[in-house]
């Protein structure tokens, strides 16, 4: 049987109720790993490379968090020491709550919730390059701000080098992490009481 992240990144082994309990969503089982599968074991590198693949994933796993960041910290320690170790220092200031961001005029106004834009410190960007630093402010955009994610914020990593093919690549990334850490958070929760 081919490796499934997921199960890995929870512990379930064959024979546990999760397995089996997974067994029953054939298909969702199996677009979860394609999913990871085209992001981090594509071919087609041309506008999001690895290193930079591996850099946004580990950034936006530790954002939120999730236990499952060891994955993609030994992933990106594999390709990039000195990419890692900038990112691991620059993650306790980017932390925060959320999600912040405005509404367009109109009735959802009222839950408009101001918080911090963040910005790659210069540390940050000196290792990163320019470009892998907007890609690291979009994230964080996305991951506490995504009311924000306006034409600007796309015309932000335009400006530093993203093809829109890139660009799409960068959002895809983002929300499948986003969706992979919450079923890993509900399968550990899940495998704790079965």
């Amino acid at each position: 049987m081919a490796t499934d992240v997921i199960d890995e990144l929870v512990g379930i082994r064959e024979g546990d109720a999760v397995f089996e309990l997974r067994l029953r969503r054939p298909e969702a089982k199996r677009n979860a790993q394609a999913s990871y599968d085209a992001l981090f074991a594509s071919d087609e590198l041309e506008h999001v490379s690895q290193l930079e693949r591996l850099a946004i994933a580990y950034w936006a796993v530790a954002l939120a968090q999730s236990g499952t960041a060891s994955h993609y910290r030994e992933l990106l320690a594999a390709a990039s020491q000195d990419t890692l170790a900038a990112l691991e220092a620059a993650v306790p200031g980017a932390i925060t709550t959320g999600p912040y961001g405005d509404y367009p005029e109109g009735p959802l106004t009222t839950e408009n919730v101001a918080g911090e834009h963040w910005e790659p410190t210069a540390e940050l960007a000196a290792v990163v390059g320019p470009r892998l630093a907007a890609a690291l402010t979009h994230t964080h955009l996305l991951t506490y701000r995504p009311r924000d994610a306006t034409p600007d914020a796309l015309q932000a990593l335009l400006d530093a080098g993203w093809s829109t093919t890139g660009i799409v690549t960068l959002s895809q990334l983002v929300s499948f992490l986003n969706f992979q850490l919450r079923v890993v958070a509900g399968l550990t929760v899940l495998k704790g009481e079965l």
